[in-house]
Parts: C-alpha cells; structure tokens; sequence
C-alpha cells in the first residue's frame, strides 16, 4: 500500500486493531502486502505463540495492527484459541478486522457471528477475492455489509488489490459512533436474550459491552463474563433465570448442551447469510437430503401452494377433530351446572353460579380441543424447521407489501397467541420494520378468536364446509393484512426496506418434548385466563344482565305464567319476561345506548355488548353471548345449544359482519398491554385503537352491504 500522507505518531489519531481469523485465512501475508510496514515478532505473554505487531501511518492516523493466532471459534480448548478469546475480552484496542477467506465463506463465518458479542466494531476483510474469481464465486459485499450491520470489503493480499479500501473502510468505521451488528437467532433464543438484557438494563449493569451481548455470552456460557457478573449483587436473582433459559433454549433444540445449541443457531444464521450473499457459478456438489427436500418446499412456483396446503389441512383437522369432544365438554358442563345448581337455594346465587361462571367459563372451555390442534400444527411446523423456510420462501412476496420475509416468524406465531408474537417481533431490528409488523399482527386470528369462529361457523354452515369456512377466514385476516401493510407502509412508515439474515436451520424430526412443552404451556394460559380473567369477566356480564330487578315485571308474568295453559305456553312466557328483564338491565341500557353506531354493520345491541366485552378477551365474546342469547325466546328445551340459538336470531348478513369486526379490531387487553410496552410508548397504543377500529368498522360494513346484496 502506498501511505498517502505520513504523520507523526505523536499528533496522528492512534487506531489499535486486533486481526482475527481462521487459520490459513492470509492474515500474515496481508500484514505483508502493507507496503512499508514494520513488524515487531514476539510471543504472547505466558506462552509460546508469536505474536506479531505492525506499526504504520496513514493519512493522519497511526496504526498498531496485532495479528491474533488463527482460531475456529472463541474457546478455550487450544493454547491459540485461548490466547485470542482472552485478548479479544481483556485487552483495549479500538477494533477488529476479520479475515475471511472468501473461498470457504460459509466455514469462516462460524467464527465471524461469534465476534459479533465481543462488543467491538468490526471490519471483515474478503481475503483471497482474486481466487474466488477464478473459481466463479462471486460474494455481494453490499448486500453482506447491510445483512450484518459491518463493512465487508474485498482484499487480495497476493495481488494487493483492495487494501487501501481496507484501511479506508477502518478510518470510517473508527470514526462512527455506534456499533449496531445485526446477529440474529431463533425465537426462542431472542425471547432469552431480551429477558436477560431486560434484567442487566433494569438494574443499571454498566460495562462496556451491550446488554445484548452480555446475555448472549451468559447463555453461551463464556467464563469470562461469567466472572465478572459472578461477584456482582445481582448475581443471586439473575443465576436462576439463566438457569431457566437454558433449559428452554436446550429444549427448542433437543439437545442437553447449550454451546450445541448455539452452534445451531450460528450455523443457521451464517447459512442464511450465504443463500442471501454468495453466488457460486461452479459449485457442483451431492445433494443432501435438507438440500433436496428444500427444492421442493421452497420452490419459487410450488413453495407457496404447498405451505397454504399445509396450513388448510390444520384448519380442517382443527374443526374436524375438535368438534368431536365438544358435545362431551358441553354435556359436561350442563351437568355440573344442573348438579351445583340444585343444592343453592338463593335464586341470585344460583344464577350467579350456574347462568355467569359455570356458563361463561364452560361456554370457553368448549374449544380446548381446537385450541390444543391449533398450537400442535404450528408446533410441529416451527420444530422442523420449515417456518423458518417459509419465511425465506415469502421474503419477496412481503417486500411487495413493505414487509420482511422475517415478519412471517411473529405473523404466524400471532395464530396462536397475540402476546407471544409482539414478543417475537423483536427479532426485527430496524425499528420501522418492528413496528409496521407490531400493527400488522392483529390482522392474524389468535386462538382466542378461534371460538367465536367455531361458534359462528358452526351455526351457518355444515360439517363438510365449516373447515374449509374457517380456513378461509384466517386466509383472510392474513391478506388483509398484508394490504394494511402496503397502506402504512406507503403513509406512516416510509422508507427504504433494511435487509435482515433469514436463519436456515437444517430439518429435524418433530420433538416430541418441545412440542409437549410449547402446547402444554399454551393450553395452560388459555385455561388460566378461563379460570381467572374470564369468569370475572363472566361474573360482571351476569351481575351486568340480571340488575337491576325489576319486580313489577316480575310480579306481571308470574301471575300470567301460572296461568299458562300449557307448558309450551309457560316456556314462552318465562322465555319473554328473561328478554325484557335482559333489556331493561344494565347490560341491556349499554346496548341500547351503542346500538345506533352499530346498527349500519346489522348488529342488534346483544352483538354490540359482546364486542364491548371482547376487549377485554376475545373468548368473553362466547361467554357474553351466552348469557345473552341462551335466554332468547325462539330457544326452547329441546334446542339450547349456543350454536342453535345463534342461528335462530342473527341474520347471515350480520354475522359476516360481526367475523369481519372480530378478525381486525383491537386485540384483547393482555395483549394492548404488550403491545404498548414493544412499541415503546402509550401513543402506539391509541394509533393501534384508531387504525383497527377505522378499518374494521369500514369492512365490515362494506361485508354487510354485499352479503345482503348477494343472499337477497
């Protein structure tokens, strides 16, 4: 390299750089082909491995370049690897260049995600660019720099060719301020590391690596971090959350050793790195069996087909397998309220029990078993790895709507759960992105939603089609999104989409153990809310629909009633008195007092009170109607079924409209809670509020409107 301009060491800008790499990677011979320079050799301290240093100007800077032994990653099993690890930690230098032989990217980059944790600025230098050519490889290096958040400059340290670029790229990267890499893992992985950082950011950890790093270390098990957290007070409550992170890390991954583990991960982050990045005209290699079943899954034409297969034969199974048990659960229920019923003799606290917990929280229960499906289907497509490879599939198809390929994790997490996926959005970085796909994940029908569906399907149409039905609502809700996408993204969030790494884990066989633990843990929450959140919920419905008592109505029809002639006569009788009562209560007066804004959607002031206490949770929806509608007067002893009564007193035109509302507006209050909190501010959550109401209100009035048009 010719140096431009020399300067006095004395007034130039000091650059120390450590140089790492893979052995065998150039390092000594581009330390050479820097003209001029002058090399100190000796050894490291306490060991025999030569350390060589080089002194040089440049412009107005002075250079110590270190030449690190060569090591395959940061541990400690030999003399060479130990020596780099604890100089990388423990000395003071201003930066790294990584050398990397651009031949064998793939291989080298095992030990370039490790150093993406030190907490350093990093430069990687594509060493032998000019065998590379010859061998047809050709590496975007722009497109590299942007996935990992580093400049990625292209050196031949045989021809000299770029070297000068090199040392421009390091003024540069010296000169910034920030260090924002881009290292990527699993969701599960994240949702540990942001737990962890969470924690050392709560309690003012102070060092000078990140948070994030210092979490990923931890879970790494590097000692050196370990050590110097060891004696800090914080040490007590953070052992055991480390402890539990492992376990849920080891488990997403089947496997007894977190190091194992996050070799994965990093193989899979610097896998998709390399699909994004590397072009290899010539490379002709066997085919593996990952290799194979890739041609087909991820196909550019049949790739999309078959992971909406996929996703309709869960739908089918969902309805078709769930609806099995169902009339059991209910039966159930009906049983257990009849039974608990007969010992209460106080008519309100029978009720109470009987019409409001029992009821609401059984009206919830219902769907276990769909509920249960659901979460199994989307289990066994994340364990095997296939989710990851649809969100490289439709990486394309979501740039055309402002997304990225790797907003697909947390869109399809959200058919599941709502809170968990808002969670998983952080593995978007940029925080446009994050949070364009924050607003977006609502339009993805949570499980929660998934009985409100059932109930209405199953009201309107028959067994054979009712999955079908289903499948394509949830298909819907998707698509809308996607528009909803486009729209903000052409509004609100404008500007340039950032690229992220897309992780191509190798395919592995269903665990049975994580996928236990994934639906067993979910299945819980949905229980727990059950028994908790909803039945309070269920309670106040009830104590909202039966006060206050009205004992001149009361006293009318029980003279009438004890006139009846007939049985069918009394039924009816005491079926209206319910309906008036109903209407005169509190619930009753909230109804009629939201009714007007929703009657253009065809909905009666019972279908306006069940959205009103769906914000709180979705499934208080199915509890609400419930008390509602199992008091309506064209239900009688032998047709008292949710669903029948249902069928008896919406019109199709409504519940169209009513699914439409259901699938977009608000999500339920756990779930604004978390989104707020990942958005990073209260504002979100009333822009959330407006968006989804405007849209919702909107569509579904357009869906009232045609389906009257067609069904009449």
């Amino acid at each position: 390299m010719n140096n431009n301009v020399n300067a006095c060491p004395i007034v130039a800008k000091h650059i120390k750089i450590a140089l790492v790499g893979q052995p065998n990677v150039g390092k000594s011979m581009l330390i050479n082909s820097i003209s001029n320079a002058h090399l100190h050799v000796g050894n490291f301290s306490g060991v025999t491995v030569d350390k060589t240093e080089v002194l040089f100007d440049y412009k107005n800077y002075h250079f110590i370049i270190v030449d690190l032994p060569g090591t395959y990653a940061l541990n400690d099993y030999t003399i060479e690897e130990r020596v780099t690890s604890e100089y990388l930690i423990e000395n003071n230098y201003d930066l790294i260049v990584n050398v990397v032989d651009s031949t064998n990217l793939e291989k080298n980059l095992q030990l370039t995600s490790e150093l993406l944790s030190v907490g350093k600025k990093i430069v990687i230098a594509l060493n032998m660019s000019d065998e590379a050519d010859k061998e047809g490889i050709n590496i975007n290096v722009q497109y590299m720099s942007q996935l990992l958040g580093i400049a990625c400059v292209k050196v031949s340290a045989a021809t000299k060719e770029g070297i000068t670029d090199l040392i421009d790229s390091i003024i540069n990267e010296f000169e910034i301020q920030s260090i924002e890499h881009k290292l990527i893992f699993s969701e599960a992985v994240e949702e540990e590391v942001t737990k962890i950082a969470n924690y050392l950011n709560k309690h003012k950890y102070k060092d000078d690596n990140s948070h994030r790093n210092i979490a990923i270390n931890l879970l790494k098990n590097n000692k050196a971090t370990y050590a110097k957290l060891h004696h800090d007070p914080i040490w007590i409550e953070l052992q055991p959350i480390l402890i539990d992170a492992s376990k849920h890390i080891e488990l997403h991954h089947d496997s007894n050793d977190v190091k194992e583990a996050f070799a994965s991960e990093y193989a899979a982050f610097n896998k998709g790195i390399v699909v994004e990045v590397l072009e290899d005209k010539n490379k002709v290699e066997k085919k593996t069996l990952t290799d194979k079943i890739d041609n087909v899954l991820i196909h550019p034409i049949l790739g999309i087909p078959i992971f909406l297969f996929l996703m309709w034969g869960l739908f089918q199974l969902t309805f078709e397998i769930g609806a099995i048990p169902m009339d059991y659960i209910d039966a159930f229920f009906g049983w257990f309220g009849d039974t608990i019923g007969a010992t209460i003799s106080n008519n309100d606290m029978r009720s109470l029990i009987v019409d409001g917990i029992i009821a609401g929280v059984g009206a919830v229960v219902l769907f276990v078993p769909n509920i249960i499906i659901l979460f199994v289907g989307i289990a066994l497509l994340e364990s095997t790895g296939y989710m990851s490879r649809v969100a490289f599939l439709l990486d394309g198809f979501f740039h055309k709507f402002g997304l990225h390929g790797q907003s697909f994790i947390p869109l399809v997490t959200g058919f599941g759960c709502s809170i968990p996926a808002y969670m998983s959005a952080r593995i978007l970085k940029n925080d446009r992105d994050r949070l364009l796909t924050l607003f977006i994940i609502g339009f993805m029908s949570c499980g929660a939603r998934l009985p409100v569906y059932v109930l209405f399907v199953g009201a309107f149409f028959t067994p054979s089609m009712a999955g079908n039905i289903l499948f394509f609502i949830y298909i819907g809700g998707a698509i809308l999104g996607l528009i909803a996408a486009k729209i903000l993204k052409m509004t609100a969030f404008k500007g340039t989409d950032e690229p992220f790494v897309m992780e191509m884990p190798k395919y592995r066989l269903p665990s049975l153990k994580l996928i236990w633990h994934t639906v067993f843990t979910k299945t819980m929450m949905y229980l727990k809310k059950a028994g908790t959140f909803i039945a309070a919920a269920s309670m106040l419905v009830w104590f909202l629909s039966n006060y206050p008592h009205n004992l001149i109505l009361e006293e009318k029809y029980e003279g009438k009633i004890e006139l009846a002639s007939n049985k069918s006569e009394k039924l009816t009788l005491e079926n209206t008195l319910a309906e008036e009562l109903l209407e005169q209560s509190y619930l009753g007066s909230i109804g009629k007092f939201s009714e007007p804004l929703f009657e253009p959607l065809g909905f009666d002031w019972k279908m306006s009170v069940a959205l009103q206490t769906g914000l709180a949770a979705k499934e208080v929806v199915v509890s609400t109607l419930g008390v509602l509608y199992s008091l309506g007067g064209d239900v009688d002893e032998e047709n008292n079924s949710l669903i029948n009564a249902i069928s008896k007193n919406i019109p199709f035109a409504s519940a169209v409209a009513f699914i439409v509302v259901i699938m977009i507006y608000l999500p339920c209050l756990a779930a604004s809670v978390v989104f707020t909190r990942e958005a990073g501010g209260v504002k979100y959550f009333f822009y959330l509020i407006g968006f989804t109401s405007i849209v919702a209100y909107s569509l579904a009035f357009i869906a009232y409107r045609l389906t009257l048009l067609i069904t009449s």
